[in-house]
């Protein structure tokens, strides 16, 4: 059954977001950031919204459902699942981002290139829910993300800068410290209807 009450609340968000990026102009500035920190700190205070879809898990890999883009790709906001013990590789954004937790718990683990080569482990950071991490290339954002079960789905919502799905970025090996490029993509070619609100 869907849950209307739930849409609605996603609905607010991406209003709030994107009048707030016509109203900013700068959807760069620390103050458009700090702007969207507080919408999705909104988002994931309730457990109640997500459909059902956009919740799945694969048992192979982890899922990047896109659940709105911005027509003029200066955000996105998408659910990341993980299934048990699933994780990404080592990678990096290019654009800033919030990793907002919604449920289960995930590890981020920072690296940082060593100047003979190689990665170097940095800040390990545990997200349980309502937990807000955030990333940007001035910031650091090399990361390894874990699903912190074994046993059981984790979810988090994450809202980049930028179109993340077609954004090209690195994934790095780490004995080497070696990048190449790759782009995400998106795991469903659909998006929420969060304008459907008849039964």
């Amino acid at each position: 059954m869907t849950n209307f009450a739930g849409l609605a609340r996603l609905r607010n968000v991406i209003k709030q977001v994107t009048s707030r990026a016509e109203a900013e102009g700068d959807t760069d500035s620390q103050e458009f950031v700090d702007f969207c920190h507080m919408q999705l700190q909104e988002l994931i205070s309730c457990d109640d919204w997500l459909p059902e879809e956009f919740a799945a898990a694969h048992p192979d890999h982890y899922q990047q459902y896109l659940l709105h883009c911005d027509p003029l790709e200066r955000f996105s906001l998408i659910s990341f699942v993980w299934g048990p013990g699933q994780k990404t590789p080592i990678h990096n954004h290019e654009t800033w981002g919030l990793i907002g937790m919604l449920r289960g718990s995930e590890i981020s683990q920072a690296y940082e290139v060593a100047d003979e080569g190689g990665l170097v482990p940095g800040r390990h950071e545990v997200l349980n829910p309502g937990d807000i991490a955030f990333v940007s290339p001035e910031a650091g954002d090399i990361h390894e993300v874990i699903n912190a079960f074994e046993d059981q789905v984790s979810i988090s919502i994450h809202l980049y800068g930028a179109n993340i799905g077609v954004v090209e970025r690195s994934v790095y090996e780490p004995a080497s410290g070696r990048s190449r490029p790759f782009v995400s993509g998106y795991a469903s070619a659909l998006t929420p209807n969060i304008w459907g609100l008849s039964a």
